[in-house]
C-alpha cells in the first residue's frame, strides 16, 4: 500500500532528487575535468577529486537513502544504523579533505622552493587513504556499539525482532553525536583550517608587499597573486561547507542538551537539504573561480555533449610555468628567456648559424 505524503515531506523529497542530479553530474564533471587536462594533476587537485568522490557518492547513495527513512520505513535496528553511519563517514571525509588541502595550500606559501621536493604525489596519495581510513573510524563508531540500542530496549519502543521505524535519531546516540562528532572531529577541523587560511592569506599580502617594494620582477608577484586567488576560493568552499553542517550540529545539540525544545520538522528538513545541498555546489565554486576547471568543464560540455569540436586541452603546463611554481623568487632560467640586451645575451658571430632564442610559452594562471 502506497504510503500518503504530507505536502512539506513531497517538497522535501522533490528537493532531494534535484540535489541528487546536480550533486552526481557536477562532480563527474570534476573528476572527468581532472582526468583530461594533466595540469590539474597536482597534489590540491588530488584531494579535491577526494572530495568530488565523496559528493559523489552523498548524491548517488546518502540521498537516496535520506528519502527512504522520510517515509518512515519499517527496518533491522543494525540496517538503519548501518545507512545512518555511511552519512556520517561521508561526512568525515569531505571535514578532512578540506583539511589536507588547507594544509597543502599553506605548505605551497610557506615552502614555495621546496614544496614540489616535500609534498609529492605519492605523499598526497597516502594522505588521501589516511584521510578515509579515519573517516571510516569516527564514521563506524556507532556500529561497534556507541548507538540508542540499549536505550530502546530499556524504554521498551523496541522489539524481539529489533524492526524500528528507521530514523536517524533513533539509532545515533546524540552524546556520540555532540560530543564525539561535532566536538571532536568537526568543530576543531574548521577552526583548525580558519587558523591556516588565515595564515595562508597573511603571508601571501606580506610576500606581496615586500614584493613590491624590493624588486621590480613580476614574476614572484605572479605567483603570489595565483595562490592568492586559488587559496580565496578553497576558503569558499570551506565557508559553504560550514555554513551548510552547522545548523545540523546546532540542532543536535538542542536535542542533547534540551529534550524538551521544540523542534519544527520543516526546520530539519531545511538542515537536512543544507548538508545534502552542499554537495552540489562546490563544481559551481570551481568553474566560477578556477580558469583550469571552468576550461575543462567547456570543452566536455562542447566536444561530449554537443558534439563540436572544441579546441585542443593543454595536457601539461608549460616549462615557463612548472620554473615559476617551483622558483617564486624571479630566479628564471635565462635559456627560457628572450634577449633583453647585450648584457644579458651574447650576440651570434657572422658564422653562427644558431637562431635567436624564442620567446617563453605564456604560463596558464588558476
Amino acid at each position: 500500500m502506497p504510503v500518503a505524503l504530507a505536502p512539506s515531506q513531497a517538497l522535501y523529497i522533490g528537493m532531494e532528487v534535484v540535489i541528487a542530479v546536480f550533486s552526481v553530474l557536477g562532480n563527474v564533471m570534476v573528476v572527468w575535468a581532472v582526468k583530461i587536462n594533466k595540469s590539474l594533476r597536482d597534489t590540491t587537485f588530488c584531494f579535491i577529486v577526494s572530495l568530488a568522490l565523496a559528493d559523489i557518492a552523498v548524491g548517488a547513495l546518502v540521498i537516496p537513502l535520506a528519502i527512504t527513512i522520510s517515509i518512515g520505513l519499517q527496518t533491522h535496528f543494525y540496517s538503519c544504523l548501518m545507512v545512518a553511519c555511511t552519512v556520517l563517514v561521508l561526512t568525515q571525509s569531505s571535514i578532512l579533505a578540506l583539511l589536507a588541502i588547507a594544509i597543502d595550500r599553506y605548505l605551497r606559501v610557506k615552502i614555495p622552493t621546496s614544496y614540489k621536493r616535500v609534498v609529492t604525489k605519492q605523499r598526497a596519495a597516502v594522505a588521501v587513504v589516511v584521510c578515509w581510513t579515519v573517516a571510516f573510524i569516527v564514521g563506524l563508531t556507532p556500529m561497534l556499539g556507541w548507538n540508542n540500542l540499549w536505550r530502546l530496549q530499556q524504554n521498551g519502543s523496541l522489539k524481539d525482532d529489533l524492526i524500528i521505524t528507521c530514523q536517524f535519531e533513533n539509532v545515533i546516540s546524540m552524546d556520540y553525536m555532540v560530543y564525539f562528532n561535532f566536538f571532536g572531529w568537526v568543530l576543531p577541523p574548521l577552526l583548525l583550517m580558519l587558523l591556516i587560511y588565515a595564515e595562508i592569506f597573511y603571508m601571501i599580502h606580506k610576500q606581496l608587499n615586500k614584493k613590491a617594494c624590493t624588486t621590480s620582477h613580476a614574476d614572484p608577484n605572479r605567483y603570489y597573486d595565483k595562490e592568492l586567488k586559488l587559496a580565496k576560493s578553497l576558503a569558499l568552499v570551506l565557508f559553504l561547507f560550514a555554513v551548510s553542517w552547522l545548523p545540523l550540529h546546532v540542532i543536535n545539540c538542542i536535542t542533547l542538551f534540551c529534550p524538551t525544545c521544540d523542534k519544527p520538522l520543516f526546520l530539519l528538513y531545511i538542515a537536512i537539504l543544507l548538508t545534502h545541498g552542499n554537495s552540489a555546489v562546490n563544481p559551481i565554486v570551481y568553474a566560477f573561480r578556477i580558469k583550469k576547471f571552468r576550461d575543462a568543464f567547456l570543452k566536455i560540455w562542447k566536444q561530449y555533449f554537443c558534439c563540436k569540436d572544441g579546441p585542443a586541452m593543454l595536457t601539461q603546463t608549460s616549462e615557463k610555468g612548472r620554473k615559476e611554481d617551483d622558483n617564486p623568487n624571479g630566479n628564471r632560467n635565462p635559456k627560457l628567456l628572450p634577449p633583453t640586451g647585450p648584457a644579458e645575451v651574447e650576440a651570434p658571430s657572422p658564422q653562427s648559424n644558431a637562431l635567436p632564442p624564442k620567446p617563453p610559452m605564456e604560463h596558464n594562471n588558476i
